[in-house]
C-alpha cells in the first residue's frame, strides 16, 4: 500500500465524491444496474461522468488515479469500463491509519 499515491489520490473533493458514491452504487446510481452492471461490475464511466458534471477525460484520469492507489477496481467489458470501490484497501487503509498514524 503506497500511502502517498492514496492520500494523494484522496486529496481532490471531486474524487472523495465519488468513492462515497461507489460506496452505496444502487443509491447513488439508481439506473445503472438497469443500463450497465452486468454481474456486479460496478459502474460505468459514464454514469459517473454524468453525476459528476465534468468532462469524460477529466473523470477518466480521476478514475485511473483512483486505481492507481489501489482505492478502485476497473473491470473492462466490451467498449465500457465499469468501476467499484476496493473494499479491502479502505480496510488497510481504517488499519493503518488506527494503527500508525
Amino acid at each position: 500500500m503506497d500511502q502517498i499515491e492514496i492520500f494523494k489520490a484522496l486529496s481532490n473533493k471531486t474524487r472523495l465524491q465519488i468513492l462515497t458514491w461507489l460506496k452505496e452504487p444502487e443509491k447513488h446510481f439508481p439506473d445503472h444496474k438497469i443500463s450497465c452492471d452486468h454481474n456486479n461490475l460496478g459502474v460505468c464511466v459514464g454514469h459517473i461522468q454524468q453525476k459528476a458534471g465534468l468532462t469524460q477525460s477529466t473523470i477518466s484520469e480521476y478514475l485511473s488515479l483512483l486505481q492507481r492507489a489501489g482505492l478502485v477496481t476497473a473491470t473492462r467489458m466490451g467498449q465500457w469500463t465499469y468501476y467499484k470501490r476496493n473494499e479491502a484497501a479502505f480496510e488497510a487503509l481504517s488499519n493503518l491509519i488506527a494503527s500508525e498514524i
